[in-house]
């Protein structure tokens, strides 16, 4: 039998276990018996637990009582579908055009590309996080129809359950690979020092689109305490990615701050403002809101 627990409880009791036992993920699927790639399936809930494995963890009387559901082995070994994380997913591959590099912006400032090395089953995709309430138009009338479009395969939202936080997340192999092919790793951003690819510096357009992104994203429009003017800000902490942003704006003749305490750049001068809104813009709703009423 499969058993369904109350959303995050199936997480829960699993991380839990492991520090029990004080276990790393792999000793930890070793205990279990299984695949490290099958153990995280379930640890992220894509896949509902089985009932053998169930009765091996120690903490599984207690939480008997968030079962909501039983159900037959073959029903829910895995979500499926539009959410499936099936490896052999087929996608459209996008042409190089404004579209992908305005969603490799967006990439870039809130996106992470998520790929368990070496699972037959792990979990591959792209997430997109934001506001929950800031970022939701721009996330669900922008952002995912975008991706969609792109690649042909449905995206689907996910709501943290920790945080104020809403993702939209595109499943699939095939979508890392396109990703990791073009210089875009997986992992940590910031570690790996992730940046602007030639293709799109080497064409205004797509630079324009590229910064559209990154702004809507790690970007900010807000008028100065005690002051009758506004600012345009960028904050990052990727040193690359921070200085590439600031070059960007610079070759497309827009007047920009030096880098600010390692982590920020700005635009301030109403001039420099107007010429932004012009060559870059923006299409997250909650900077264009605020800018329109300037402008």
């Amino acid at each position: 039998m499969r058993l369904k627990f109350i959303d995050g409880k199936q997480r829960e009791l699993l991380k839990k276990e492991k520090e029990k036992l004080s276990l790393t993920w792999p000793k930890f699927a070793e205990h279990l018996g299984m695949k490290l790639g099958k153990l995280m399936t379930f640890f992220t809930e894509e896949r509902l637990i089985d009932e053998e494995t169930f009765d091996k963890l120690n903490l599984s009387i207690g939480y008997k009582r968030f079962i909501i559901e039983r159900l037959g082995d073959n029903w829910g070994q895995s979500k499926g579908g539009l959410n499936s994380v099936g490896r052999t997913k087929e996608i459209n591959i996008p042409e190089k055009n404004i579209e992908l590099a305005e969603l490799w912006g967006i990439m870039l400032g809130d996106g992470c590309v998520r790929k368990i090395k070496g699972y037959k089953l792990g979990t591959y995709g792209i997430d997109i996080a934001g506001h929950s309430r800031d970022d939701k138009d721009y996330l669900s009338n922008f952002v995912k129809p975008l991706c969609e479009k792109l690649f042909g395969i449905a995206g689907r939202f996910h709501m943290s359950k920790r945080s104020n936080c809403i993702h939209v997340i595109l499943d699939g192999r095939r979508i890392v690979d396109f990703f990791e092919e073009n210089g875009f790793k997986s992992g940590n951003k910031i570690v790996n020092q992730v940046g602007i690819p030639n293709w799109i510096k080497e064409e205004d357009r797509f630079l324009s689109a590229c910064l559209r992104g990154l702004y809507d994203t790690d970007g900010s429009f807000y008028k100065l305490t005690n002051q009758n003017s506004h600012q345009i800000n960028f904050c990052n902490y990727n040193q690359r990615l921070l200085r590439e942003v600031r070059e960007g704006v610079l070759s497309l003749g827009i007047g920009v701050s030096k880098i600010m305490n390692e982590k920020r750049t700005v635009i301030t001068k109403k001039s420099e403002i107007q010429k932004f809104y012009k060559l870059i813009g923006f299409s997250n709703p909650k900077h264009l809101n605020k800018i329109k009423k300037l402008l």
